[in-house]
């Protein structure tokens, strides 16, 4: 399975209308608490520079589409269910919608910057609660799920450790595996907050609380998605601040500006890009006067005052917190086509420091195992299985046949 992107926060944000307007899905989207009970899945794109550029060819892409030179990339979306206070605890749908977060690489937040909805989901007056208090009830409902699947095991693990000399972080790695937990997270998770690995058994609840915080943390990164931006009072725009200098990342986002715009462009009324801080209306005959003056608030409520709805931008960001390169596999470096002639037709994201065997695996399991050679179709060089991958990488992968 590749990387995945969890979209999360309680109910009744604008959480659907995010994922719908960043996908090529279309979740329920209704105002009441609990409309999303299965987790729906889609698939987001990344902006990169399409290769097609640099070797000055027309690209015919298959995994993923290029606009203009600009190659938009997937990723998949998983939209999980809406959180409230005690979820950890199994309060409302919680253990499902956490079980859901399992195998999310990284997170976006959507909050309601407006206030406008109360810790369970339920519509309030605008500015009247506070959206900082959701970033902290989302962090502590995660990390306490995390705290009580450590805490299950944590004798038993001890034990074995202590009799058996074994390496805590690798037991841990083992059981935590199913949550997308890697070795190298809990050993620098561990080190991080001076742990004594040698007598686990005598780790403190507060230890293993800091643990669990820290895991978090370094395994699920989060950002902030402050959604509603367009009808938030100064007042709360002004709390992404305050985030900001907890370490957050905080992006203004408005979904239904980016859907209302989406959906204008796919009937061909407007001239709209994802990510662009504007657009251009093509049919304005077409057009309603309700239809117009939408557009025309989304201009200036949105796209000016923001610079762009925001969607594309969390995505992008999402990515760099995973820090992902985009790799192009061909199977002719000459025409950098695949054996049905398409050109430059996949593009894969991949994480930093991937090298051309991981490559060849993500291409298939088969190839993987055959890996002979590769060849940089931008030197024209062999590169060897252990060779690091660059960003804008176009990469022939030569496999015993």
């Amino acid at each position: 399975m590749g990387m995945q992107i969890g979209i999360v926060g309680k109910p009744n944000v604008g959480k659907s209308t995010f994922f719908n307007a960043a996908t090529d899905a279309n979740a329920e989207i209704a105002n009441y608490p609990f409309t999303t009970i299965e987790a729906n899945r889609g698939v987001m794109y990344v902006r990169k520079p399409c290769p097609c550029k640099d070797f000055d060819v027309k690209c015919t892409p298959h995994n993923s589409k290029c606009i203009k030179g600009t190659r938009y990339v997937p990723i998949e979306a998983i939209d999980v269910a809406g959180l409230v206070p005690g979820a950890h605890e199994g309060r409302g749908l919680g253990n499902k919608f956490l079980d859901d977060l399992r195998q999310a690489d990284a997170l976006i937040h959507i909050v309601d910057a407006s206030g406008s909805t109360d810790d369970e989901g339920n519509p309030c007056s605008l500015g009247s609660y506070d959206p900082i208090l959701d970033v902290d009830f989302l962090e502590k409902e995660i990390t306490f799920w995390l705290n009580g699947i450590i805490k299950k095991d944590l004798d038993a693990i001890a034990r074995r450790c202590e009799l058996e000399g074994k390496k805590i972080e690798k037991m841990f790695a083992e059981k935590l595996t199913g949550l997308g937990i890697k070795e190298d997270h809990i050993h620098n998770a561990v080190r991080s907050i001076n742990l004594n690995t040698d007598a686990p058994s005598k780790w403190t609840e507060d230890e293993v609380l800091q643990l669990s915080e820290y895991i978090k943390k370094i395994s699920k990164p989060m950002l902030i998605a402050f959604n509603k931006c367009d009808i938030a009072l100064d007042k709360d725009i002004a709390k992404s601040l305050e985030l900001k200098k907890k370490g957050y990342v905080v992006i203004p986002t408005s979904s239904e500006g980016e859907l209302a715009l989406t959906n204008a462009a796919k009937k061909g009324f407007i001239d709209y890009n994802p990510g662009s801080n504007d657009f251009n209306i093509l049919k304005e005959s077409d057009l309603s006067s309700k239809q117009l003056k939408a557009l025309k608030y989304i201009k200036s409520h949105v796209l000016q005052k923001y610079g762009s709805t925001g969607i594309q931008k969390c995505i992008e960001e999402a990515i760099e917190m995973l820090n992902l390169i985009v790799v192009y596999p061909v199977e002719d470096e000459t025409h950098l086509s695949d054996k049905k002639g398409r050109i430059l037709p996949d593009a894969y994201l991949m994480p930093l420091g991937s090298i051309a065997r991981d490559l060849a695996y993500k291409v298939h399991t088969d190839i993987g195992d055959r890996f002979i050679r590769a060849i940089d179709a931008r030197t024209h060089r062999i590169i060897g299985a252990d060779h690091e991958l660059k960003d804008g990488d176009v990469i022939r992968i030569v496999a015993d046949s």
